[in-house]
């Protein structure tokens, strides 16, 4: 199978294979008025095109045929879509080297019908015009059908999934196949990371200053400010959580209320509790033993139990907490997304652990993972690392 832009129309040239000893397609068309080739192409008498041909002795014995494929308007070759059997016009750019494989894939898949079946426009491959497919792009498109190997190779691991349950001497095909899949070069696109480097980079670095800035004069912010401005970075360093609020109250009795300072929800409507404390450098661990160890400071264990029992009460707020939650905060949430309190969980924000020495930070953090299932404690030298360590990543893509 061949491709000739002859003046205004694009020729295809079928040829005879060299096994078969008759010519099928003339006979197809002579006793039916159409011929379909390789179960994609539907050729009528009507499109047929009259070429020349010269016989050499070493030639086929059957000459080829020629069908009209489709007609050039101004820079594109439109396809017959009684040819294609599509629903949406397509248009390849004059200048394609054309390829069968652009119509037909190895396992005689129509290509430009799987396209069909997806998108209700006219499709444009190459050129310049609106929406335009790039070629290169359409070759990689192509170069992801599966072989007719892949797909034996699939088909074999769907039925040995199921009978191997039954036969103890099923070959595993899907381990086999799974094989060929990890060996098989995977098609990637532009990398992400590098596309928004110099962006996040500049925001990381940006965060980074502030934070350093707002430690270097803690004493000229009051508390409220402190915690609005920490608030902001924790809601960039940690992406899970997309909105927060402020002085969120929750039932803790019939007569009584208490109030969250802070509440994070994430993408799935689930909430977290945070607490921001100023930093006050003796704030997380003792400088004095107990018994050999240290022991955490008081300002950090009444903040964990201040946070369990926020924990507590919006547990037992259940599913009344949730309606009443979403209900109060609707305006300001995404349309169809529910407040869910499903084991919320607590942050601290609080505390420096720079100037602990070895052994201190070795019992700060056995108190951290003691605690890790109901509160995560997180001091302020915790996220300059974290932004230190991101930039430092960025940089080296």
């Amino acid at each position: 199978m061949e491709f000739e832009k002859i003046e205004d129309r694009l020729i295809l040239i079928h040829h005879i294979s060299d096994n078969i000893n008759y010519d099928w397609v003339r006979d197809k068309l002579e006793k039916s008025g159409v011929v379909v080739l390789k179960k994609s192409l539907s050729f009528l008498l009507s499109d047929r095109y009259p070429i020349e041909y010269e016989k050499e002795p070493y030639d086929e014995y059957f000459p080829p045929s020629a069908f009209v494929l489709g007609k050039l308007i101004d820079d594109y070759y439109r396809i017959s879509r009684s040819v294609v059997g599509t629903t949406n016009n397509f248009f390849f750019h004059k200048d394609i080297d054309f390829k069968s494989k652009y119509f037909i894939a190895e396992t005689n898949l129509s290509v430009l019908r799987q396209i069909d079946g997806l998108v209700k426009e006219d499709i444009y491959i190459g050129g310049t015009a609106e929406k335009s497919v790039s070629l290169e792009i359409f070759d990689k498109m192509i170069d992801e059908f599966p072989t007719t190997y892949e797909k034996k190779m699939y088909a074999e691991a769907r039925v040995s999934s199921i009978i191997k349950n039954y036969f103890e001497t099923t070959k595993d095909s899907e381990l086999k196949f799974q094989k060929y899949l990890n060996t098989k070069t995977s098609k990637t696109g532009k990398k992400l990371q590098k596309i928004f480097q110099d962006y996040e980079l500049q925001k990381f670095q940006t965060i980074q200053k502030k934070l350093n800035e707002m430690l270097k004069s803690e004493n000229e912010y009051s508390e409220d400010q402190w915690q609005n401005e920490i608030l902001e970075i924790i809601l960039f360093l940690y992406p899970k959580y997309i909105f927060s609020f402020k002085s969120v109250y929750v039932k803790a009795d019939k007569n009584r209320r208490r109030f969250l300072d802070y509440m994070l929800v994430d993408s799935n409507g689930n909430i977290d509790v945070i607490e921001i404390k100023k930093p006050f450098e003796n704030a997380i661990m003792t400088h004095s033993l107990y018994r050999g160890n240290y022991t955490p400071h008081k300002d950090l264990t009444g903040t964990i139990m201040q946070l369990e029992k926020y924990i507590y009460h919006l547990s037992r707020y259940g599913s009344t907490g949730e309606r009443n939650l979403t209900s109060k905060y609707k305006d300001q949430l995404p349309e169809g997304l529910e407040i869910k309190i499903i084991n919320p969980k607590g942050i601290i924000i609080m505390g420096r652990d720079i100037n602990l020495n070895a052994e201190q930070r070795n019992d700060f953090e056995i108190v951290r993972r003691k605690y890790k299932n109901v509160v995560d404690i997180i001091t302020y030298d915790d996220l300059l690392r974290r932004l230190n360590y991101t930039i430092e990543q960025i940089q080296r893509l």
